[in-house]
């Protein structure tokens, strides 16, 4: 058995100097007995000589980069069975260098905790290590100290984020297990283990008043404080000796809170209440119109399709209308808009009615749903037909429209049109192109919505089918005359 001890502090390449050699020289890793030296005065392992450096000439080693990358992270744990667990893992990624992709691989996932482990150590050094001044000769730099508690050998890995982040200071970062330095010129690691010190300085009273002022104990929850800031951090930190006060007083202080909450108002309560009250009140229009009707479905929330919708998509045209137009539901540009049919299929229609001898600004065109209902795709809104209950729920407010125009001829295109208005499901050519007679007088003429012409394939068949709508717009013409 070869015995090899390191000073063990997070030199990596006083581990990757060690494992060159016994690899080169094919040394097992069950011949290998990996010792820390201790920091103890008058206990030392006996160590034995490494085999000598490869030749220049030899063939190198190679190894993928991950693994360097997770070595010099693993290197700086406290385990003292990391360099073992590296060596092995070396050793058998000479033969599978896909090794470090199984993650179910033992050895692999103990690896890979540690490097987990050494991140979160250093996350939390960037993140509680609180600086104190301390006096400095005058003319010089401003001095600081702070004290640290990691977990691992982490202090020469993180001193360079300090170095940046604090070159303007000269500053002595202190642990247990030792210490980083800046003066300005330059950064200095030491391995030798710091004793706490004794310090304090006048921020440590802001640093309590700020954290009693935002400290919420309706939130409180003790678990989760410990299991993110254990006591190792807390005790060093000023405000620490706040908290089991704090803690203490939570029940009392939430109390308090709700009671206050019942009869304090919110600050510039009265000065907004009073700004509201000078705005005068908007008119509303008369009670019984298509407009008190509209602002009414503005605020519809009948189905769950108005939670994504941009607005509702009411109704547009004459009080008196003589036609009603009954189409599906809004597209997207309708949703956008805030208009029904003005998107690809209402360019159909205009064009088709157009040529029938129909003026649009006579018709009273409305959708049998007001939402637009879609599915995202991508940067897109793809449209998706509305289900019966959707429908049934939209069915009121095309029952209050009926009640006010008073339509002689309605034109239901589309299947659902058809269904919001008779309640009847059919088969849309059964009941296509001849008039229906319905309550109170009025006819309904049945046809397709246009957008099924903007989805027909085949050029040949469209055309035939625009014509056919074309004719279905003359035989609408004909009835209204």
């Amino acid at each position: 058995m070869r015995r090899v001890v390191l000073e063990a502090r997070g030199d990596f390449e006083e581990w990757r100097k060690a494992a060159r050699a016994l690899a080169a020289a094919g040394i097992l890793p069950d011949e290998i007995d990996w010792q820390e030296k201790s920091s103890e005065p008058g206990f030392a392992f006996q160590r034995d000589a490494l085999p000598p450096d490869p030749p220049a000439d030899a063939r190198p080693m190679s190894v993928p980069p991950a693994f360097m990358a997770l070595a010099e992270v693993v290197i700086c744990h406290s385990d003292a069975k990391r360099f073992s667990l590296l060596y092995s893992l070396l050793w058998r990624l000479l033969e599978n260098r896909n090794l470090l992709d199984l993650a179910s691989d033992e050895e692999v996932s103990r690896l890979r905790l540690m490097q987990k482990s050494v991140h979160r150590d250093a996350h939390k050094m960037t993140a509680f290590v609180r600086f104190k001044e301390v006096a400095a000769p005058a003319g010089e730099r401003r001095k600081f100290i702070a004290w640290f508690e990691p977990d691992h050998y982490i202090v020469a890995r993180k001193a360079p984020f300090f170095q940046r982040r604090f070159t303007d200071m000269d500053w002595l970062i202190a642990t247990p297990k030792g210490s980083a330095a800046w003066d300005g010129e330059r950064l200095t690691t030491s391995n030798v283990p710091c004793e706490k010190p004794d310090i304090s300085d006048a921020t440590d009273d802001l640093w309590r008043t700020y954290y009693a002022s935002i400290f919420n104990p309706a939130r409180l929850k003790v678990k989760a404080m410990q299991a993110e800031m254990p006591k190792k951090y807390w005790k060093n930190l000023p405000e620490a000796d706040l908290i089991p006060g704090l803690i203490a007083d939570a029940e009392a202080k939430v109390l308090a809170m709700a009671e206050r909450e019942a009869t304090m108002p919110l600050p510039y309560h009265n000065r907004i209440k009073e700004a509201s009250a000078r705005v005068p009140a908007p008119e509303m229009a008369p009670a019984g119109t298509l407009n008190a009707l509209r602002e009414e479905a503005a605020v519809c929330s009948r189905c769950p399709l108005h939670a994504r919708a941009t607005q509702t998509i009411f109704g547009e045209g004459p009080d008196n209308a003589e036609i009603m137009v009954v189409a599906e539901q809004p597209g997207d540009q309708e949703d956008l808009a805030g208009r029904p049919f003005i998107g690809p299929a209402g360019k159909v229609f205009d064009d088709a009615i157009a040529q029938a001898g129909i003026d649009r600004s006579r018709l009273y065109v409305t959708n049998a749903v007001k939402h637009f209902k879609y599915a995202p795709r991508g940067k897109r809104r793809i449209h998706q037909k509305p289900n019966l209950g959707e429908v049934q729920q939209c069915r009121w407010w095309l029952k209050l429209e009926l009640d006010l125009v008073k339509p002689r001829l309605i034109v239901a295109m589309g299947a659902t049109a058809f269904y919001s208005l008779t309640g009847e499901k059919q088969k849309l050519g059964d009941v296509r192109g001849r008039p229906i007679a319905m309550e109170e007088g009025r006819l309904l003429f049945v046809t397709v919505h246009p957008s099924y012409l903007l989805r027909i394939p085949d050029e040949d068949r469209k055309a035939h089918e625009l014509a056919r709508f074309r004719q279905d717009m003359n035989q609408i013409k004909a009835l209204a005359a």
